[in-house]
């Protein structure tokens, strides 16, 4: 897929419905309830009649796309943890056994493990393989990945959540798993965040504070030897991101452009966010924020993209955790749509 093709997938993004958000927002003036009262709910039953054209819509049928690949920068030791780690998660992923597929038990959501970049050969029935390359290179010393990789990264993307779609799924979270990924979003928050390094660089997995400075160095060196424009996502992607996390701007992307919501996770899912957003400005009104994570630079990213989280439980874990949990919120809101009663139907007198 060429950059003229990318621009083409985003022209397939159009605005929300404004008469559906109007029906949306009369039916819930006309609840049992002070006006505006059920705060973000609102806003989301809202957001969501105006995302898919229906006033209550039935979005029941839910994938959590889990993304995974390895980031050549772990030579830099920036991570407490070694990269054979990112395989051995997705096989844990696969066999259901890790947080995110608890709690997509729980929301009643299906996990669909999509292998962009493992640095390692993976064979198992329910795995997607959608693999550009073993992992990026070292952004430390050069590119992550070539123009043409980012693009078929997004690509990749985009085509997963479309077959997902022709399936009957209607609402998607995204997930992830690199170790090492926290210091490539730390890079793409820098060039297209507005912020500096030390305010990006974040804990990630645990590590010690001379490690995170460590890392801001490492960011910082990685941006002056790439000098990545930030006037063009792409080419931020390709000379500092990861595969997963391109990847992951086709997923925002294919939801938007097939009228469908996407709940974005914590911070690696916000940094993919971001880059969707400058891609393409139109698709973030298809973007739900899930949580605020407990990495530092989580807040200022998701004041740059324009979402507000729904819950701070100082989460940092990843995987679509998150925003799996935010399916709760989300069905809440439906519910308060199709049971609560109105004024006339029960009788209540309004103020």
């Amino acid at each position: 897929m060429s950059k003229q093709d990318v621009f083409h997938l985003i022209t397939l993004i159009n605005p929300l419905d404004k008469e559906a958000i109007e029906s949306a927002e009369l039916h819930l003036n006309s609840l049992t309830k002070p006006p505006g009262s059920l705060g973000k709910l609102e806003d989301i039953a809202k957001q969501l009649a105006g995302i898919t054209g229906e006033t209550a819509a039935d979005v029941s049928k839910r994938a959590v796309i889990v993304m995974a690949g390895d980031h050549g920068v772990c030579e830099e030791g920036i991570s407490a943890f070694p990269a054979e780690v990112t395989p051995q998660m997705v096989m844990n992923f696969l066999t259901g056994g890790a947080a995110v597929n608890v709690l997509a038990r729980l929301a009643e959501a299906e996990i669909f493990c999509v292998d962009m970049g493992v640095n390692a050969e993976l064979e198992h029935e329910r795995l997607i393989n959608r693999k550009i390359r073993r992992g990026t290179a070292n952004m430390a010393v050069e590119s992550a990945m070539s123009r043409e990789e980012a693009v078929a990264a997004i690509q990749a993307g985009f085509e997963v959540v479309g077959e997902l779609v022709s399936r009957g799924y209607r609402m998607f979270a995204t997930g992830e798993m690199g170790i090492g990924n926290t210091t490539a979003s730390a890079a793409l928050c820098t060039v297209l965040g507005g912020m500096s390094a030390d305010e990006a660089v974040g804990l990630g997995t645990g590590i010690d504070e001379q490690r995170r400075l460590h890392k801001v160095e490492v960011v910082n060196r990685a941006i002056a030897i790439n000098k990545p424009n930030e006037a063009d996502p792409i080419d931020v992607l390709a000379k500092v991101g990861g595969l997963e996390i391109a990847g992951l701007v086709g997923v925002i992307l294919s939801a938007a452009a097939h009228r469908c919501p996407v709940v974005i996770d914590g911070f690696i899912s916000s940094a993919a966010a971001l880059a969707a957003s400058k891609l393409a400005p139109q698709c973030v009104p298809f973007m739900i924020g899930s949580h605020l994570s407990h990495e530092q630079g989580h807040r200022k990213l998701l004041s740059a993209i324009g979402l507000s989280p729904m819950i701070h439980l100082d989460m940092r874990l990843g995987e679509g955790t998150g925003a799996v949990l935010g399916f709760h919120f989300i069905d809440a809101a439906l519910m308060i749509m199709r049971e609560m009663a109105t004024f006339e139907s029960a009788g209540v007198s309004r103020g």
